[in-house]
């Protein structure tokens, strides 16, 4: 909302941009990532998102990935990366022959109005992501070049395509990589085989959508007015409102702690804050297979330290969960923790304790 803070700022009170976030969010974007031309399919499912993009040169010349991440509703900031490279149609123009390599891109999401709806910000590649390589440049349209699975959710998305049973069954079938339609030389195709080589996953979206609510009521919920709409929670109220679940004490010495997160199980979207005594230390840390690092100095720690970690999202697998690895004086520990909408894992570092077995 930077182009237009007063603008954006009416609308967030009028409960249109923050409440319609995700059918704002939600659809078809075209323009460049890292300098390279891009049609971008986004669903958002509740604060994760998911959806395709195609990197091109022509239509018959692209590369389609499935795409995974998140939406932050404090700063209207989001996250998102290829993580699989599902079809690929490579003509000799496609990027010069260079090799697929997928991007993690983040930007911010601008509603100046007139309609018009952006994404900028900057691209990285996913392997060096601290190293950015381009800006993201987009912007929404009406309009599609490639034709997938995603757009029946986008098209009805207002009217019950935005469940999240239906946007997961849709994602099952669109991330299948496809398999090449070719029978055997030796063998004359029937009827059957014929069918059962060309013939895609049945799609019965419709039939999902539509559950058991009468035709004619489309699924709409009516915006409220500026008193009775409400806002998302910061990470603060995030933090503050959901039970602390204490799962581990840990006793400290020497002269600092290093805190290694990794996602504890499909690397799917998760993202989590850490709050250390109350303050917020670290947040918009997407977990990985890759270790996300923190040091803390002990000369700065009290007697008793708790650690909490807030789920921002909860990724595309309920619930958000991380695996963390505590290096104290040379002793390592590790943790499973799991946090929800309704709690927050917590770990507790204790200086010069009494003595403390240690696991």
């Amino acid at each position: 909302m930077r182009n237009h803070p007063f603008y954006c700022l009416l609308l967030l009170l009028l409960g249109v941009c923050s409440r319609a976030t995700a059918q704002q969010l939600t659809g078809y974007w075209k323009g460049k990532i890292d300098r390279k031309k891009v049609e971008l399919k986004i669903v958002k499912n509740g604060d994760s998102i998911t959806g395709t993009s195609y990197y091109y040169d022509a239509p018959a010349n692209y590369r389609r990935y499935s795409i995974r991440g998140y939406f932050d509703a404090t700063d209207n900031s989001v996250v998102w990366w290829d993580d699989e490279l599902i079809d690929e149609k490579t003509g000799s123009r496609l990027f010069s022959g260079l090799p697929a390599k997928p991007h993690i891109s983040t930007a911010d999401f601008n509603c100046p109005g007139n309609n018009r709806m952006f994404l900028n910000g900057k691209a990285a590649l996913k392997e060096k992501e601290d190293e950015a390589t381009g800006p993201v440049d987009l912007q929404k349209s009406t309009t599609h070049l490639f034709k997938d699975e995603w757009d029946f959710i986008i098209d009805n998305y207002t009217v019950g395509a935005n469940d999240p049973y239906l946007i997961d069954s849709v994602g099952k079938i669109a991330f299948i990589k496809p398999i090449p339609a070719v029978l055997p030389v030796s063998v004359a195709p029937t009827k059957e085989s014929t069918a059962a080589v060309v013939a895609k996953p049945p799609v019965v979206l419709p039939t999902i959508a539509a559950k058991k609510e009468p035709a004619a009521k489309p699924v709409i919920e009516k915006v409220k007015d500026p008193v009775t709409a409400v806002a998302p929670l910061t990470i603060k109220e995030k933090f503050e409102t959901r039970s602390k679940v204490m799962l581990k004490e840990i006793p400290v010495a020497g002269d600092s702690i290093e805190l290694q997160f990794y996602d504890n199980a499909e690397v799917d979207g998760d993202s989590i804050s850490i709050f250390l005594n109350g303050q917020l230390i670290a947040q918009h840390i997407r977990l990985t297979e890759k270790a996300h690092v923190i040091k803390l100095a002990v000369t700065q720690l009290q007697q008793t330290n708790d650690l909490v970690m807030v789920a921002e999202n909860l990724g595309s697998i309920p619930p958000n969960t991380s695996y963390m690895v505590a290096i104290v004086d040379g002793n390592r520990y590790g943790e499973r923790l799991e946090s929800s909408e309704q709690s927050s894992a917590s770990i507790r570092f204790v200086r010069n304790p009494t003595p403390v077995d240690k696991h």
